[in-house]
């Protein structure tokens, strides 16, 4: 099969020709339709985080395929050959630990993560296992269900565990891959939104997407929202510890900032006087469970939510990482296989 492969960790990533991989007991074969490309994948590829990536890595924690064959010795999956499902981050959780009994499985204490422990799905195959994939309806396109399943569930599980509220005013920094639908979910909460961003076109496709008010984060961003009342929640997906302080800032008395984006130097710096004073919570978030990832399917097969994708060749897969790392996508580029 065809497959981007990670040579080595920073170099440009190789199109292969590799074996078609085997599912062992308890996991399935999944010919993968599409897959889209997170910021995390640049990382995986480059080695930025603490924990390093297994070797000779096939990145992808967004795809979506059908399930062509089951491991052996196991009849009792809960999926079956034919099914159409999504393979998330969350690969495989232990299901017995702490974390995991009291249905927080993401913080699993011995977890596999698709793409990065585990080969993901920038492939024709990908291996999973049967426990951990979600079923994607038939009214969700492989096209849309792959940001969903990181992205979408990346940010509606933030908000979820920050829980905004109607009178409340949820603000969103980044209206990108993850922030487009940030920004839905706020609103399907039933928040007042504010979306922040650099980019025109993104300040422009937050304005299409329903946000309340827009703020240009080149302008004084702290004086456009105090002018606003400020905010309760803020959203904020990108990799910027400027972006997070700012959004700091700007939050109210009891305000939730919640991170879902992860720096490359893993460093943050917020005032303590302020947190104390206002008492403001810190929310870190790591993308959702399977359920939450059921609800997001479930919210796009009713019209609530709207993904905003353009289509790739997995050929051109180090050209895309040019096109995130330079801000030139609209919201989410998505391979074709």
């Amino acid at each position: 099969m065809k497959a981007a492969v990670v040579p080595s960790l920073g170099a440009p990533l190789e199109i292969r020709d590799v074996p078609v991989p085997e599912p062992g007991p308890g996991q399935v074969l999944v010919r993968i339709e599409t897959c889209g490309l997170c910021h995390t994948d640049i990382h995986a590829a480059r080695g930025e985080w603490p924990v390093q990536p297994k070797d000779l890595l096939v990145p992808g924690h967004e795809g979506v395929g059908t399930i062509e064959a089951v491991g052996p010795g196991d009849d009792e999956l809960p999926v079956q050959v034919g099914q159409r499902v999504a393979l998330p981050w969350l690969g495989h959780a232990c299901g017995h630990c702490r974390s995991c009994v009291a249905g927080w499985e993401t913080y699993c204490t011995a977890p596999s993560y698709m793409g990065y422990t585990m080969d993901g799905s920038y492939a024709e195959h990908a291996v999973a296992w049967a426990s951990h994939v979600v079923p994607v309806p038939d009214s969700v396109s492989s096209r849309d269900a792959s940001p969903l399943t990181c992205a979408g569930v990346t940010t509606y599980k933030g908000l979820k565990v920050a829980a905004p509220q109607p009178g409340e005013t949820a603000m969103v920094v980044g209206i990108g891959g993850l922030g487009h639908l940030g920004l839905q979910y706020a609103r399907i909460f039933g928040s007042r939104t504010i979306a922040v961003d650099v980019h025109d076109d993104k300040l422009q496709l937050a304005k299409d997407l329903g946000a309340d008010h827009v703020v240009d984060g080149r302008g004084d961003q702290q004086a456009e929202i105090e002018a606003l009342g400020g905010v309760d929640v803020a959203l904020v997906t990108v990799p910027s510890p400027a972006a997070m302080r700012a959004a700091h800032a700007a939050l109210n008395p009891n305000g939730r900032l919640v991170l879902v984006g992860l720096p490359a130097d893993n460093r943050l710096e917020l005032p303590v006087f302020e947190t104390v004073l206002k008492g403001i919570s810190v929310i870190g978030s790591l993308v959702g469970t399977r359920n939450d990832l059921a609800d997001c399917f479930d919210l796009h097969s009713r019209g609530l939510t709207r993904v905003v994708t353009e289509g790739r060749r997995l050929e051109d897969v180090n050209a895309c990482f040019d096109e995130v790392l330079a801000g030139e996508v609209p919201a989410r580029l998505v391979f074709e296989m």
